[in-house]
């Protein structure tokens, strides 16, 4: 299959994505956004405690309810770890420098969610790039037949079926390209991607789940053919969709919250929070990827 212009692909997917923009948000999803910004501006590590669901309703301006539905979405998606008789915690981490920061990664707010893209955009042109030069002919295959499920069900509108065909498709090109690093980057990367979907997105398909599919077949298609540099431009290509996709989603978020009034915000200044908040993506090149190198000189299944 020939690859599609990302710029009709992308008028595809904001048309159907956009009629959800404005839809009414949960008031407990609004309050978990917000005990995430407050766990930051507080700098409070993994491991920390916090006030019991009452102490944060209190600080919040909240109901008990709405907090505890606040405290499991959040607990759900391994941010918070609520122990029974003993309290609410951040969830611990590895204990890294690393890991704390990214602790404190808010998953709605829009320079967390563009450096997390940046970091997935560098990470998976990578492991295209690689797999197009290393894949084995049973490794081609598994990309291919991915990617074929995921532009069948996302056709069909299946949302779970595509979810599941997505994560199959970079997980088969992480595995072609053959490098453990880069492999459980991927996993992480979909982890923190997860987390954004729960707060922001909440069922909701943020695009067109066609379009999406027809870019994994041309991906496994460049793959197949041996291509490292078509394939890591059409992958940072893919990722460049998601991301016009998630900055619509923040910027209709940030302009219209669904209940029309802003949450109180405790112990809040300007300026607030961690000094990674407000950086930008690092710089990239016209292709968004280091310069490929050149493709391996074997025919493809």
């Amino acid at each position: 299959m020939e690859p599609r212009d990302g710029g009709a692909e992308r008028s595809d997917a904001d048309s159907q994505g956009a009629a959800g923009d404005n839809r009414y948000r949960p008031g407990y999803e609004l309050v978990a956004e917000r005990l995430l910004q407050y766990i930051a501006e507080q700098n409070l590590r993994p491991g920390e405690r916090l006030p019991t669901e009452q102490g944060l309703a209190d600080l919040f301006g909240t109901t008990r309810n709405q907090m505890r539905e606040a405290v499991k979405v959040l607990a759900a998606i391994g941010r918070l770890s609520v122990r029974r008789g003993a309290g609410i915690f951040v969830a611990s981490s590895g204990g890294t420098l690393a890991d704390e920061e990214l602790a404190h990664f808010q998953p709605t707010d829009m320079a967390h969610v563009l450096m997390l893209l940046d970091f997935r955009r560098l990470i998976e042109a990578e492991t295209s790039r690689r797999a197009a030069s290393l894949a084995t002919p049973i490794q081609v295959r598994a990309i291919r037949k991915s990617a074929q499920v995921s532009l069948d069900v996302g056709a069909a509108m299946d949302v779970q079926g595509f979810a599941r065909a997505d994560t199959l498709f970079h997980d088969a090109v992480a595995d072609a390209a053959d490098n453990v690093f880069l492999q459980s980057s991927v996993v992480n990367i979909r982890g923190f991607a997860a987390q954004t979907d729960t707060l922001l997105f909440h069922g909701d398909v943020p695009g067109s789940l066609e379009v999406a599919g027809r870019q994994h077949v041309a991906i496994a298609d460049a793959i197949s053919a041996g291509d490292p540099e078509r394939a890591a431009q059409l992958m940072t290509a893919h990722i460049d969709t998601t991301q016009h996709q998630f900055e619509r989603k923040i910027r209709n978020r940030l302009a219209f919250t669904g209940s029309g009034e802003a949450l109180p915000d405790p112990h809040h200044s300007p300026g607030a929070g961690l000094s990674w908040r407000s950086a930008q993506p690092s710089p990239r090149g016209p292709s968004g990827v280091p310069t490929p190198r050149s493709a391996a000189d074997r025919k493809r299944p």
